[in-house]
């Protein structure tokens, strides 16, 4: 599905006309920090250290996990500032990140382009020669996937932005894992696929809530192109898979009784929330009764104990 390219609005339109250079130092550090998303990133690292518990069953060693986190914060906080150069146009045009520091005007876009590339060279470095180079190619290649095939090519273009796109998001557990044992297992593969069927339905109630913003600047996500009712319904769909691909770790060996018990009492409850956002658009209750939120936000608290649960099992086997 293609829309039509949305008009672009000067960085710092909504901001203040004063130039970045005569910004106060301590805001324009704030800008740079901004643009790598430390709030997305947060859940990137949930999901990353837990993994190298599991991969070690037990304690990794505590610097391998330094320098992941460093590397994995460096690739990922490059990754978005180049997302932000690239939709700065739309950014100005949205409720949702009108304050982002490339529409203020706090980081003009030629500091961003240059910023989130040397953010990626220096991070696929810092991979390659601290940790193995194993890690630094899975984590270019999530960096590239976010830029160039979810926003440069997915996200403007197709309702299935978010699915295909979220790939980028998945690639955390397997850079975990192949810092410890410099190898892949069935283990990454089993929780990429989860935190793959995880994202849609984490960021569909999001893009309900904030439909009317996507439609604005004609970005086809899913609540912007389909009803409520046809929304929930898939992501009650994708939450079912999700649980169960979720429970697949302890048949295969690789988790014990405490992380079933976590997986099965989380994934219920995600279950429980999921069928009560239908219900709620089955009845064609719209506003602030649709109460999608809830999902959006249990599912960062969903993703936070299912991953704790999978660093403290080797411990309890």
């Amino acid at each position: 599905m293609c829309v039509t390219a949305v008009e672009s609005r000067p960085a710092g339109v909504l901001g203040t006309s004063q130039s970045p250079a005569h910004r106060p130092f301590r805001a324009r550090v704030m800008a740079f920090v901004a643009l790598t998303k430390p709030r997305i990133i947060e859940l990137l690292l949930i999901t990353t250290v837990p993994v190298m518990f599991l991969a070690q069953q037990g304690v990794p060693d505590l610097t391998l996990v330094l320098l992941t986190c460093v590397g994995g914060y460096l690739s990922a906080g490059g990754a978005n500032a180049l997302n932000m150069y690239i939709d700065r146009d739309i950014d100005a045009l949205m409720d949702r990140t009108s304050q982002r520091p490339l529409v203020t005007g706090m980081a003009s876009p030629r500091e961003a382009l240059v910023f989130g590339i040397t953010l990626a060279v220096v991070s696929t470095l810092l991979f390659g020669l601290t940790v193995n180079w194993l890690s630094a190619w899975l984590s270019l290649g999530a960096l590239l996937f976010y830029v160039v095939v979810y926003t440069m090519i997915l996200k403007r273009r197709t309702a299935q932005n978010i699915v295909w796109g979220g790939i980028a998001g998945c690639m955390p557990v397997l850079i975990g894992w192949s810092a410890v044992t410099n190898s892949m297992s069935w283990a990454p593969v089993v929780l990429f696929l989860v935190i793959f069927f995880w994202t849609p339905p984490h960021y569909w109630p999001l893009s309900m809530k904030v439909k009317e913003d996507y439609a604005r600047v004609g970005v086809p996500m899913l609540p912007v192109v389909a009803g409520n009712k046809a929304v929930a319904k898939q992501i009650v769909l994708y939450s079912w898979v999700m649980v169960g691909v979720s429970l697949l770790l302890t048949p295969m060996g690789y988790t014990g009784w405490f992380y079933t018990a976590v997986a099965l009492a989380a994934g219920g409850w995600w279950l429980w929330e999921a069928h009560a956002l239908l219900h709620r658009a089955k009845a064609e209750v719209t506003g602030a009764k649709l109460k999608e939120m809830r999902l959006f936000h249990w599912s960062i608290t969903y993703v936070s104990l299912l991953f704790v649960a999978i660093a403290v099992d080797p411990f309890l086997r």
